[in-house]
């Protein structure tokens, strides 16, 4: 899709078009939607344009509640995410979340340089505090790309870990739900979605603050 003035106009089209077709490949959809929400699935994901949710999942609209915000993190100060967890484990009954990250991440790249200024600065550094905590592993890698790539891994699995650390998950299963919490990175090269095999199911103490690892 090219850019041009009327780009906004297009998506209504779009809109239309889409409307039409799903109507008539899902008769109920709209009817079921309309209703009520009980999706299967919690997504916190990063905001790049690239990955879009429920295109590279092959999902209906109704089955992932999602939260997006720039490298897909878990900070334990952010309201909307916490506000979007709350909701969605308590009130929707998700049991499965999925955290997924992607390479070529902007975000990641920009905490693997120097210091800058903005607001942005100010998220960055908790993907800095990634690279604090794992720089002897991070340093052993010298190609760049590679140290990008294991970076973005390395952060999804730190947020799957502060997400195992929320209150909401730590009451949810010393209640007994069977909550489970992945760590998916999705490439843009190949548009597929990698397990990093860093699941969570239950809160586990951890003493002398040891961190996750891929």
């Amino acid at each position: 899709m090219k850019k041009d003035p009327l780009l906004y106009q297009r998506l209504l089209a779009n809109n239309k078009d889409w409307s039409e077709r799903m109507r008539k490949e899902e008769p109920e959809l709209f009817t079921e939607l309309a209703r009520h929400q009980s999706p299967f699935f919690l997504w916190i994901g990063c905001s790049d344009s690239r990955v879009p949710p429920n295109q590279i999942t092959g999902t209906m609209p109704g089955d992932m509640f999602i939260h997006r915000n720039i490298a897909n993190l878990v900070v334990h100060s952010d309201m909307n995410l916490l506000s979007v967890l709350d909701y969605g484990v308590n009130a929707l009954g998700i049991d499965t979340i999925i955290i997924c990250g992607h390479y070529g991440c902007g975000g990641v790249k920009a905490a693997m340089g120097p210091e800058f200024g903005g607001l942005a600065a100010n998220w960055v550094r908790h993907i800095r505090d990634v690279i604090r905590v794992h720089g002897d592993t991070l340093r052993a890698i010298e190609n760049e790309e590679e140290r990008f790539d294991r970076l973005v891994e390395l952060n999804v699995a730190e947020q799957v870990y502060d997400l195992s650390r929320t209150a909401t998950l730590r009451d949810a299963w010393a209640a007994g739900r069977k909550i489970t919490v992945h760590g998916w990175v999705y490439g843009l090269h190949d548009g597929l979605i990698k397990d990093l095999g860093v699941t969570r199911t239950r809160y586990e103490e951890e003493p002398g603050g040891v961190r996750m690892s891929v």
